[in-house]
């Protein structure tokens, strides 16, 4: 009978215990998830947050805007020099083409005199004809006409060339005016879409929220216009009473007082704010002047149009056009601009008020001048 053989314990490699091999596919299931997983997503923005980016963006993009105004405002203007500088080259190359016919029938009149026989191309391609006729002797043999028909000759080909340079960096200037008002147009549209990005991804209870704040920010606005009114009434008040004892100097100006002023300026103040009033209501759209929608400088500068007055049309060069005043001496028709940059400007109404046209997405209206920090006050007219 053989021997009895004892079985080999299994190895403690061969066999795995449900638990072991549980723990390795979990292992292997985590190594792979952190293989194949995405770069983590940005924390989603606050709602101060988002009003505080949107807010900054319809800045820029203003500011942008009135970049791109004042880069249209150049092409309009250089296009216009461009194309009466191409309309006198094109007159004057015509008239230098007369004058070289004419000049080739002198040479060759004097050939047929006797005279060398003249290099007619030389004559037409030369820097200076009049240098060609020395130098051939040909001058001693023409004409007082003919010499002072060479003279003009030479004055035209030299004035033309200098009008062919002149046109030509005119028309440099213009391709990088066009250039920016391209990149200025890029810009706001940029802006504008991220603004409407961030705040299409806001919740409807965000969007309350939001709105919410929009009107707090409204009320606060409009008690400090409140406060100004009763102040610059009762300034107006005092005044009064000061002219009426003698004692006072009608040096001052306010809103409620309307003495301040010739009667002339005070007529077309009423004009712009006429003008503006009627104008309530019409969307805002960045770099429009009218007649169916406006930004801020654009509704500005029409408005005063309508009263006789000519502005810029940027709210850079709006400040520049007119007196500067202090907010308390603010009159109707005043512009009121805002902002570090001067990047906005809402025309004066009275008690705190302006018209203007706000923002992309919002309409002409009437708010106090204090929704936004106040740069300066001018009086145009």
């Amino acid at each position: 009978m053989a021997p009895h053989r004892r079985s080999r314990p299994p190895s403690p490699m061969g066999i795995r215990t449900p638990a072991i091999a549980t723990a390795a596919l979990t292992s292997v299931a985590l190594l792979s998830q952190t293989a194949n997983a995405s770069p983590s997503e940005e924390p989603r923005p606050s709602l101060e947050e988002v009003e505080k980016k949107v807010g900054d963006l319809y800045r820029q993009a203003e500011t942008a805007s009135e970049k791109y105004n004042a880069a249209k405002e150049k092409t309009t203007k250089q296009k216009k020099r461009v194309d009466t500088l191409l309309d006198d080259v094109a007159r004057r190359t015509e008239k230098l083409n007369d004058a070289r016919e004419e000049l080739g029938t002198f040479a060759a009149a004097q050939y047929r005199t006797g005279a060398a026989a003249p290099d007619t191309a030389s004559l037409l391609l030369a820097d200076n004809p009049q240098d060609y006729f020395d130098q051939t002797h040909l001058m001693d043999r023409l004409t007082s006409r003919q010499k002072q028909s060479v003279d003009d000759y030479v004055t035209q080909q030299t004035a033309t060339t200098e009008k062919r340079q002149e046109a030509s960096e005119s028309l440099e200037t213009l391709t990088r005016t066009q250039s920016s008002l391209k990149t200025s147009k890029a810009d706001v549209q940029r802006k504008l879409a991220t603004a409407r990005d961030l705040l299409s991804k806001l919740t409807t209870e965000e969007k309350a929220r939001l709105a919410a704040i929009e009107r707090q920010k409204q009320e606060e606005a409009q008690r400090k216009a409140d406060e100004l009114a009763r102040q610059q009434a009762a300034d107006a008040e005092r005044r009064r009473q000061e002219a009426a004892q003698g004692t006072g100097t009608s040096t001052g100006s306010g809103i409620a007082s309307g003495t301040s002023g010739s009667a002339a300026s005070t007529a077309k103040a009423d004009k712009a704010l006429a003008f503006a009033r009627a104008q309530v209501g019409k969307p805002y759209v960045w770099g429009a002047s009218g007649p169916g929608s406006y930004d801020c400088s654009g509704l500005t500068q029409a408005a005063w149009k309508a009263a006789g007055v000519t502005l810029p049309r940027t709210t850079w060069d709006q400040v520049k056009a007119g007196t500067t005043v202090s907010v308390n001496s603010a009159q109707p028709g005043d512009l009121v601009f805002f902002y570090d940059d001067i990047s906005h400007v809402g025309i004066y109404i009275g008690d705190g008020m302006m018209i203007h046209a706000p923002k992309p997405g919002a309409y002409v209206r009437e708010e106090s001048i204090y929704y936004m920090p106040i740069h300066s006050v001018v009086r145009p007219a």
